[in-house]
């Protein structure tokens, strides 16, 4: 199967998971995994059990499948998957092999090496931190002195005094 035809199934397939489009998105995906499309992979990881990194149909293995075949977000997937698990050997491994692959996100990820972040996967392994302006969630508000939350404006107060 060429290339351009694959990367068309899976803009099909992705759309129908978006409820885009009529169909079953699920069968394709397998069919576009089944062929080393590496994207499919990646997308079909999220919606398998967990399972053993021996198990090529399980996260774990279709996520080492595509990364094997060159998808560098592939070992971002594994590196992220490894630190819900507690695993943080495992994270920082897999953070390395993506930055050796040219992931520039998962090398500026291994020069901060946090061992804590701030989603909310992170609360089950008790590994949760708490937002940062670095993070680019927060904004700085005026009358305080130090960057806080930003909220939407109250809808009920009438705009001048927002």
């Amino acid at each position: 199967m060429d290339h351009e035809r694959a990367d068309r199934l899976y803009e099909r397939a992705d759309a129908i998971l978006d409820g885009l489009r009529n169909g079953f998105g699920e069968p394709i995906l397998w069919h576009l995994a089944l062929r080393c499309h590496t994207d499919a992979m990646l997308a079909l990881a999220s919606r398998v059990s967990e399972g053993k990194a021996t198990d090529p149909f399980s996260r774990r293995g279709l996520e080492r499948r595509a990364f094997r075949l060159g998808s560098e977000r592939a070992a971002q997937h594994l590196a992220m998957s490894c630190f819900n698990r507690g695993d943080l050997a495992g994270y920082r491994f897999w953070l390395r092999r993506g930055a050796h692959g040219g992931d520039k996100e998962a090398a500026a990820e291994l020069r901060r090496f946090e061992t804590r972040l701030p989603h909310s996967a992170a609360k089950s392994v008790r590994r949760l931190r708490p937002y940062r302006v670095s993070d680019g969630l927060w904004t700085a508000n005026r009358r305080a002195s130090k960057p806080t939350k930003w909220y939407p404006p109250n809808p009920f107060r009438p705009r001048t005094e927002q």
